[in-house]
């Protein structure tokens, strides 16, 4: 089944000319048909523009041009800009609303050959834990169809554990591509702030956005971050970084290599099954040769409120411009302010709303200093605890979310039990530092995937990728797939 390829395993086929971009695509689309009724994670698919993209790449092939993604069919998060394709942040207030341009990472996988498609569920722009706050039903985890396969790119991560695209993008503000990769089984990474480009990406929270790869094994991970990385003048968080051959980079050889392990990570509130796994893999790295350092980040305490008042704060700027005035749904009204509040009221969910709310309050005045600018302050703590330790480690690992996928509607009904669920993968994106999430293990009963998070210097994707490799290799967890 060629859906079950891997991007370098597909790349090798077509080079080999064993198999057509046509017959690749066609099977994506098969097992869309075949499964997405049940898992859901596809709001919406162009067969004909796939399968007119598959053509053109077949042509390429023939005429032996060389690109890192020719005929390789990669999924999107309804968060990023196709042209010519809907964008709706799984949201109303968007309505029929069709991308006018490509997002700058978009536009690098079209360079490199790759067949985008599909618009893949998400919590309402990017607001959630489970992919149960989008306005058009939730997404299912493919490995037991009751329970929540993460947020809030969620539909991200179960598109590639269905097998139903060879892999897919989503976006990261506060997890958002780790813990639904965790959740699901596959590999989610999350760049360092600036090292892609997020022109194009409809902003949920600006300083702490990030678009990156879900994909099923860590080369292919590395494959899309090189292939998306870079400078764009377009964004002007991006940075001018060099981008390194990260596919090079895994060469399986880790001996030397310093593991942070910050006791703070260790909770009271950790699944027993998922702190065994966690501590099997990190003896793994040591059976490899790398050494384990125990660390402290000590304002990981702080971590959460901090994330949720600058992250509301900046959610509710960015969704001013959602006004029904300039675009999507409109909803008349007597005079400018109804027209607004008609328009919000109907268009927007109520987590999105609950967000507004609490943004616009952390922002108000008399309570700018004591909520956002003090937030702000802690962040500054939060980032320097990484980097002092990232002066005695290499990377830090950690578990990438407390328990399993957890039922759908289980948490649906208490906002802070939901925030909870993102209490590891917060503070990289308050740090501004890469982190990758990697399957480790499965619970016995449901037999669910573990996460396993490494988290990375500034611009250090190139070791975070080599580690992960590392444990990768000795291990089997990453052929593991549900049957659907």
């Amino acid at each position: 089944m060629l859906n079950q390829l891997t991007i370098s395993e597909l790349t090798a086929k077509l080079d080999r000319r064993e198999v057509s971009a046509r017959e690749a695509t066609q099977a994506c689309l098969d097992q869309i048909a075949r499964v997405d009724g049940q898992v859901k994670a596809f709001l919406s698919h162009d067969a004909a523009d796939a399968l007119a993209q598959a053509d053109a790449a077949d042509q390429q092939i023939k005429a032996d041009v060389q690109k890192p993604l020719l005929g390789v069919p990669i999924a999107v998060k309804d968060v990023l800009s196709v042209k010519n394709q809907p964008l709706n942040c799984a949201s109303k207030i968007l309505g029929n609303y069709i991308s006018p341009y490509d997002a700058t990472a978009i536009e690098k996988l079209k360079a490199a050959g790759a067949i985008v498609f599909g618009r893949l569920n998400m919590d309402e722009f990017a607001m959630g834990s489970s992919t149960e706050n989008s306005a058009f039903g939730a997404t299912r985890n493919p490995w037991d169809l009751e329970r929540a396969p993460g947020g809030s790119s969620g539909g991200s991560a179960a598109a590639v554990v269905a097998q139903e695209c060879i892999a897919s993008l989503g976006s990261d503000t506060g997890g958002s591509i780790r813990q639904p990769a965790a959740l699901c089984g596959c590999v989610g990474l999350k760049p360092t702030y600036g090292r892609i480009s997020r022109y194009g990406l409809v902003a949920f929270a600006s300083s702490l956005d990030q678009i990156g790869p879900f994909t099923k094994d860590v080369r292919d991970a590395a494959t899309l971050l090189g292939v998306m990385s870079g400078q764009d003048l377009r964004d002007s968080t991006s940075i001018p970084a060099p981008v390194p051959d990260y596919a090079a980079a895994l060469t399986g050889e880790i001996k030397g290599l310093k593991i942070g392990l910050p006791k703070e990570y260790m909770v009271g509130g950790l699944d027993p099954e998922v702190k065994a796994s966690v501590d099997a893999a990190v003896k793994k790295y040591q059976d490899l040769g790398a050494e384990i350092v125990e660390i402290s980040l000590p304002h990981t305490d702080y971590a959460v409120a901090t994330y949720y008042i600058i992250a509301t704060a900046e959610a509710s700027a960015n969704l001013a411009r959602f006004d029904g005035i300039r675009y999507g749904a409109r909803v008349d009204g007597n005079d400018p302010i109804e027209l607004y509040s008609k328009t919000r009221g109907a268009g927007f969910g109520p987590e999105v709303k609950r967000r507004i709310i609490l943004g616009t309050y952390v922002l108000s005045s008399g309570y700018y200093d004591a909520f956002y600018l003090r937030a702000q302050k802690v962040r500054t703590l939060i980032r320097n605890d990484f980097l002092k330790a990232f002066e005695q480690v290499d990377a830090i690992v950690t578990p990438t979310t407390p328990t399993a996928a957890f039922k759908l509607g289980e948490k649906s009904g208490d906002p802070l039990q939901m925030y909870l669920s993102d209490i590891f993968t917060i503070s990289c994106n308050l740090a501004g530092i890469c982190g990758l999430s990697l399957p480790c293990g499965f619970t016995k009963t449901p037999q669910l995937p573990i996460g396993l998070q490494l988290l990375g210097k500034p611009f250090g994707e190139e070791t975070l990728l080599k580690l992960a490799h590392a444990y990768e290799q000795s291990t089997d967890w990453h052929h593991q797939f549900p049957v659907l």
